[in-house]
């Protein structure tokens, strides 16, 4: 395997060795780069440059360089080199051995020589370290790194950095089993909050409350995990983002830019609420109630100016929307009794004619009604957005 591309900014390098290694940690999604046997750094992968935030040098680049000192001071995100962590960098040690010192304070950025002061070579073939470091957002996260060597008969070729979080593999995996790669990428997305026109869903278990008198708490409490995972499952699977879950209610968002058009993204939030309301059914029967008894209502509307971004703590992590567009598709939810989907005049002609042909609807013919001049309106309806056109859908 020779240099060339992998996906994504990376670039395999040419050492055949190397390159095999380049090749492994960008397919396994890793964290990691890799450095010749003179520690240049050859490559830098895909995930790392997420993580970091910031275009990395010109490879190939010194390890401990100018150049590489300048990346790590720039990325918004990820370690920083002022900040190595509590125990000393393996990955230095092993340049040491491999180098000298002299070498090595020669090569180093001058911001950089406070941090080899101590440090001892290391020549072990797999070496590991960590420590607390910034990590995203600036917050504390503790990183634990491996070196490995790859070496060719007695010649030495290079050494593969990878980096991980100091979690163990079986807690990563059951936080795998429960997402979506795709939605987690597009959660990373909006990881910087921006102005984002999007579909907004809105959808609501109606007479929650006579029902939760009705069951016993434990399989109203089913009924509720089930109808908010598979109100999910029909987002995630239509291209868009799960926003807040309040009770038994859920919220969602199909961004234009991630669907590709407005008239894609208002496609995928009108096929994700006819295929929630087409799982309801099922979704009765599986908890021993009759398919009158579980009534979902749901509005859509269009977010022009849609304020969308990721809100992450040490507890949850959740994608939300702020704009007025907001309130008034919970406005037109609350109007949608009875099961229906009522969508909004301002998504509906998002629709362009390859769209609105393959949802059966012609955007051209649609008579629309006034919030406020729907029989069941709600008083707040009336009040907040009693001029907004909806039909139903």
């Amino acid at each position: 395997m020779g240099a060339g591309e992998v996906g994504g900014k990376s670039v395999l390098p040419e050492d055949p060795m190397l390159a095999a290694a380049a090749a492994a940690l960008h397919e396994g999604g890793q964290i990691g780069w890799i450095a010749d046997a003179d520690w240049q750094m050859v490559f830098i992968s895909d995930e790392m440059q997420l993580a970091y935030g910031s275009a990395h040098p010109d490879l190939p680049a010194p390890f401990l360089g100018t150049a590489w000192t300048d990346y790590m001071l720039a990325a918004d995100r990820g370690i920083r080199p002022h900040l190595f962590g509590e125990g000393p960098r393996g990955d230095v040690r092993m340049m040491l051995a491999d180098l000298g010192r002299a070498v090595v304070e020669a090569r180093a950025d001058p911001r950089l020589h406070d941090m080899l002061e101590g440090l001892e070579p290391a020549e072990a073939p797999v070496l590991t370290w960590g420590g607390q470091a910034d990590g995203i957002d600036g917050q504390q996260v503790t990183a634990i790194s491996t070196g490995v060597r790859l070496r060719d008969e007695n010649r030495l070729v290079g050494t593969v950095i990878t980096m991980k979080p100091a979690i163990g593999m079986t807690t990563l995996s059951r936080l795998a089993i429960y997402s979506d790669p795709g939605h987690l990428e597009r959660m990373q997305r909006v990881a910087s909050p921006a102005r984002r026109p999007a579909a907004i869903l809105f959808a609501d278990l109606e007479g929650s409350s006579p029902l939760a008198r009705r069951l016993s708490t434990a399989a109203y409490f089913s009924l509720t995990r089930r109808l908010v995972r598979t109100a999910d499952d029909c987002v995630v699977d239509a291209g868009g983002l799960v926003g807040r879950h309040v009770g038994d209610g859920v919220t969602a968002f199909f961004l234009a830019e991630d669907a590709g058009s407005e008239a894609a993204a208002a496609r995928a939030c009108i096929d994700a609420a006819r295929t929630m309301r087409e799982a309801i059914p099922a979704l009765a029967e599986r908890s021993n109630l009759d398919a009158d008894d579980l009534v979902v209502r749901m509005g859509l509307h269009w977010g022009a100016t849609l304020y969308v971004g990721n809100i992450t703590s040490r507890g949850r992590s959740e994608v939300t929307a702020l704009g007025s567009e907001v309130n008034e598709a919970a406005r037109i939810e609350a109007c949608a009794n009875g099961g229906r989907i009522l969508a909004s005049k301002d998504l509906v002609e998002r629709l362009d004619h390859d769209a609105a042909a393959a949802l059966g609807i012609d955007p051209d013919h649609i008579l629309y009604t006034a919030l406020a001049d729907l029989p069941h309106a709600t008083e707040k309806a009336r009040r907040d957005a009693p001029a907004i056109s909806v039909c139903e859908i």
